[in-house]
């Protein structure tokens, strides 16, 4: 019995040994990356008492990844997608927004080219129009991620890019709040798009995307803007297909005319005629061969390019149609 004990007396020094050996790696290793990082950043120009606050004694939050794996455009069908992001609470708080900045957003149709409802359905969608904006420090989620290397360049360079945003003086970091992947601000921008496309709306020399209207909405804006948005068009819509149409032609690299997808015998939901638009179409269907279909246009491209999921597009396109109904 005694030396039943015995061995299992070892055994559990040994588990406990190789724990803290493996800790102590780990550790080690997430020193010697972080210092690293440090360096870089400061041949980048970033101050050192950014560098300081921002980074003394910050550590990779486990959660971060787990939530990385499971991104709900990817998971849900469709409907699911639909059934959250476009419901009557958000279409009525969309079109009560409208309204009540009907000022800021003519001066910004008018900059940019773009259709309000559009923006007030990318601000819904993104935060619940500033409701969950996020509440993980934006250093914190992205030092974690940038160190986990699944993507870890991509998210090198936006941890970078935030710490430059600091750097700036456009927010303190105390503030500097967003989401688990490191989106920001009302319209979640991450840090390398705030820098290629945030705008000081009020001119104050400073681009507060967590609370100045005028700054947030004119960065969506902007954003769609120099993405090749053209206001005179919609996104698309909803389409009934004809019975055995070639598979050939589904898919964003296909483009045909409204006219030639009307000679195919593709029509609008309740079989209306399309509209007789000189525009180029893709025909999409985001649950596969047997879930609903659209007609696209090069603005949903444009969608695409925000987020790069095709429920995530379809979903802003028509909570703009359904805030556009009032």
């Amino acid at each position: 019995m005694e030396k039943y004990l015995l061995q299992i007396s070892f055994s559990l020094i040994f588990i406990l040994l190789s724990a803290s050996v493996i800790y102590a790696e780990t550790n080690a290793d997430y020193t010697l990356w972080l210092n690293n990082f440090k360096a870089e950043a400061q041949r980048a120009g970033i101050k050192s008492e950014i560098l300081n606050e921002a980074l003394s004694g910050v550590k990779p939050l486990d959660w971060v990844i787990e939530l990385d794996r499971a991104q709900p455009e990817f998971t849900k069908t469709l409907d699911e997608y639909l059934a959250g992001a476009v419901n009557s609470r958000r279409i009525k708080e969309g079109q009560r927004l409208l309204a009540e900045n009907s000022e800021i957003l003519t001066r910004i149709a008018k900059r940019y080219h773009i259709q309000p409802r559009f923006l007030m359905a990318l601000w819904g969608i993104e935060t619940s129009f500033g409701l969950h904006t996020g509440k993980v420090p934006v250093i914190d989620a992205l030092v974690t991620l940038a160190y986990d290397g699944r993507r870890g360049q991509y998210f090198r360079s936006e941890l970078l890019n935030a710490l430059k945003i600091l750097d700036q003086g456009h927010i303190k970091y105390a503030q500097m709040k967003g989401s688990w992947a490191g989106a920001m601000g009302q319209v979640q921008f991450m840090p390398s798009t705030f820098l290629n496309f945030a705008v000081d709306g009020n001119g104050d020399g400073r681009i507060d995307l967590w609370n100045t209207r005028i700054d947030y909405l004119s960065s969506a804006a902007n954003y769609l803007l120099k993405s090749g948005w053209d206001d005179t068009y919609t996104w698309g819509r909803e389409v009934k297909l004809p019975k055995n149409l070639s598979g050939e032609y589904f898919g964003m690299q296909q483009q045909h005319l409204l006219s030639e997808w009307q000679k195919l015998g593709v029509r609008a939901i309740g079989g209306r005629d399309l509209p007789l638009v000189n525009i180029l179409a893709s025909l999409i269907q985001p649950d596969g061969s047997k879930g609903r279909a659209f007609l696209v246009y090069n603005n949903y491209r444009v969608l695409m390019k925000w987020n790069r999921s095709h429920r995530f597009a379809v979903a802003v396109g028509s909570l703009a149609d359904r805030i556009g109904e009032q």
